[in-house]
């Protein structure tokens, strides 16, 4: 699901949904900071099966690596003790106080899906017309340009730029990844 981030300007005081972009594997790190300090964190989390060695375990990982959300209306003060945190490299944003936010429906979109239950995996942010690169099956390796039909199948369009001609193939979007 995209992220559209909106900017909250200087005037916008009630809580905002704010993305916090961390170290690597400092997701939780920086959330348990900020709940200490009395702020209101989201750290949605993944159930991933992993393997060490010979065995499987179920781990639960951040849904998007190296992120998480803050619920709260940042004034000067409350923006400098959330940079405060060790392991946070940033709140997205142009500066303190035009801060980008999402919107709230799909923050409640990804805390239903995080609660729920349902096996649900990582899945690379594909747009209609995009250019991407298939990883698995017959077109292995092959680059072009996605144009979406159905949700889980696309076409991918080659081009020959000098002959201003393309072709065009059905493939399986999970396959592909931005190129």
């Amino acid at each position: 699901m995209p992220i559209a981030l909106q900017q909250e300007g200087p005037a916008d005081r009630d809580p905002k949904w704010h993305v916090l972009w961390t170290r690597s594997h400092c997701e939780q790190v920086v959330h348990d900071q900020l709940a200490a300090a009395g702020f209101n964190p989201f750290l949605p989390k993944l159930d991933i099966w992993s393997r060490r060695g010979r065995l499987r375990h179920l781990s639960r990982t951040p849904m998007f690596p190296g992120y998480l959300f803050l619920n709260n209306a940042l004034d000067k003060g409350s923006y400098i003790e959330v940079r405060k945190a060790r392991g946070l490299v940033a709140v997205l944003g142009e500066r303190w106080d035009r801060l980008a936010a999402v919107p709230e429906q799909e923050i409640e979109a990804v805390r239903t899906l995080s609660c729920s239950g349902v096996p649900s995996l990582p899945y690379p942010y594909l747009k209609e017309g995009m250019r991407v690169r298939v990883e698995r099956g017959p077109l292995c390796g092959v680059e072009g340009i996605l144009v979406r039909r159905r949700p889980d199948k696309g076409t991918l369009v080659l081009s020959i730029g000098l002959l201003q001609r393309s072709v065009a193939a059905e493939i399986d979007c999970t396959a592909a990844v931005p190129a």
